[in-house]
């Protein structure tokens, strides 16, 4: 994972990454003053290293002399072993309630240089001489060039006396395609109910670093906002990837063709909640999903940080699949012993059985039962295969006391297709009706193929923890509620069959004075 430096009042915002010569360039926001892009670097996705600063704030009376948001750095088209970085500036004139787009390049993705641009300082002239002062204005001014980008009023919002009165034109997004490229905007339309205008804009680079508008790529008329979009091609189709405010969710569609109408799949999530501003870039693998995950929901300015990438791949539907990035082998310490204790709570209904050597039976008739494994578990891995062998419910818990049983539960409905997972604790004696402290964290749904039969992974990396069904990653969340405990399955009115298990420990992740926080 990565993450702001613990204790501090800055957390981690909008990611990118770019993969080069075998190493992955972090580029992200840092909340809440948006100041600089940061900019670190790893060769395996699971440690990072913060290297130079990528861009700062401009000077006062430039463009983006407020505050810096998203970015995208993709290879520049026009000129061989040099990169592009499209970025997001707000200016202290409009004060902040207006975006635009800005453009810098690098020959080595460590030193970047902005783009001149057609601006004038509105600041009126000194009425005394600053001896020793730089030459005005305090940017690179060209009357041909077309940043900062603004919104184009024939499409798009472009007036503060539209819509909401302040307007949107951020999160850039590259995509070339042969000697055609086109650069993708959170914008809005100019029409419709004022909270249903978010859209996919989209300009098309018609000569070397020049942009004309377009109409929107995609307005879905749902949402406020198309938050930080991407556009890639996977087998012939396209795929569009955004991010919605309204349930903090990455959603996605498609089209055979780009100038066609994009269309949904009954499910279109691609991360469940809290999960926000996916960006996808391509390694030597294929295409990782990066985002940032924010445990407070609708609050993104806090302890945010972001989880190692998931895998993506399109499935022979058409529908885009999430995978548990291949890079967690790495963290592999040992195997854990199977060894498992019978029912957990004692006095209570309960019965553990071994019908085969690679298979569990777990019964409980009434009430609700544990069976845990006798280790105990910081970092881990388990894989199993269950099978619901009567009516009832059953899951797993992760991270328990065996004395308070106070940890980790994920509720699992192996008919009806529904993971829950929740953190069920104790307060401190005598603190009344507040001793029960229960918390929904995350949910997710999937279509059941085989009626009361899973394969499941659940993963624990410091506070990263990932739920995967069918081979498909479904839950993905960071929470520091529990550290560690028992790892096993519960039951409530059912019999299960457990198959297949197979539990790891993992080297739990490195704090070191060269990276930032990992866990």
């Amino acid at each position: 994972m990565y993450s702001e430096t613990s204790g501090s009042r800055k957390t981690l915002g909008d990611v990118d990454v770019l993969y080069h010569d075998g190493i992955y360039h972090l580029f992200h926001l840092v909340l809440p003053n948006h100041d600089f892009i940061a900019h670190a670097v790893s060769d395996n996705c699971m440690n990072w290293r913060r290297v130079e600063n990528a861009l700062f704030l401009g000077h006062p009376g430039s463009w983006d002399d407020s505050m810096l948001w998203t970015i995208h750095v993709s290879p520049n088209p026009h000129r061989p072993r040099s990169w592009r970085m499209f970025y997001t500036g707000l200016s202290r004139r409009d004060h902040g309630q207006k975006q635009r787009i800005g453009m810098a390049e690098s020959d080595d993705l460590y030193t970047w240089r902005k783009a001149p641009v057609s601006w004038t300082d509105g600041r009126s002239a000194l009425p005394y001489d600053l001896p020793g002062r730089p030459p005005q204005p305090p940017f690179d001014y060209d009357a041909s060039s077309c940043f900062p980008l603004d919104p184009d009023g024939r499409y798009y919002e472009a007036e503060f006396n539209e819509g909401r009165h302040w307007l949107s034109w951020r999160d850039p997004f590259y995509y070339r395609e042969g000697k055609r490229g086109w650069l993708l905007a959170a914008g809005r339309v100019n029409h419709g109910p004022v909270v249903r205008r978010g859209c996919v804009a989209v300009m098309e680079e018609t000569a070397p670093n020049q942009f004309e508008a377009r109409p929107p790529l995609h307005h879905p008329g749902l949402y406020d906002d198309v938050e930080v979009p991407n556009l890639f091609k996977i087998d012939g189709e396209y795929y569009l990837v955004g991010s919605m405010r309204e349930d903090a969710k990455i959603r996605y569609w498609h089209t055979a063709r780009i100038d066609a109408p994009w269309r949904s799949y009954a499910d279109n999530v691609l991360l469940a909640e809290g999960n926000y501003a996916g960006r996808v870039c391509q390694d030597d693998r294929g295409l990782l999903l990066w985002n940032f995950f924010t445990p407070g929901g609708a609050d993104r300015l806090s302890n945010n940080l972001m989880p190692p990438p998931k895998r993506l791949s399109r499935c022979d539907s058409g529908q885009l699949h999430v995978h548990t990035f291949e890079g967690f082998q790495s963290v592999i310490d040992r195997p854990a012993s199977l060894d498992m204790d019978g029912p957990l709570k004692d006095q209570r209904d309960g019965a553990l059985e071994r019908p085969a050597s690679d298979a569990l039976e777990l019964h409980c008739g009434c009430g609700f039962q544990i069976f845990a494994l006798r280790e105990s578990f910081r970092c881990f891995r388990l894989r199993a295969s269950l099978k619901m062998l009567s009516e009832g419910k059953c899951g797993l818990v992760f991270r328990l006391d065996r004395q308070t049983h106070d940890g980790y539960y994920l509720s699992l409905d192996l008919f009806k297709g529904v993971a829950q997972l929740r953190a069920w604790g104790s307060g401190p004696d005598g603190s009344g009706e507040e001793m029960m402290q229960f918390r929904s964290i995350q949910s997710a749904f999937w279509e059941q193929k085989q009626r009361g039969e899973a394969e499941i992974q659940v993963l624990a990396y410091g506070s990263y923890l990932e739920v995967s069904i069918g081979g498909r990653v479904r839950l993905s969340l960071a929470d520091q509620t529990f550290t560690h405990g028992v790892v096993g399955f519960c039951v409530e009115s059912a019999r299960v069959q457990v198959t297949h298990l197979r539990v790891d420990h993992y080297l739990p992740p490195a704090q070191t004075d060269e990276h930032l926080a990992n866990g």
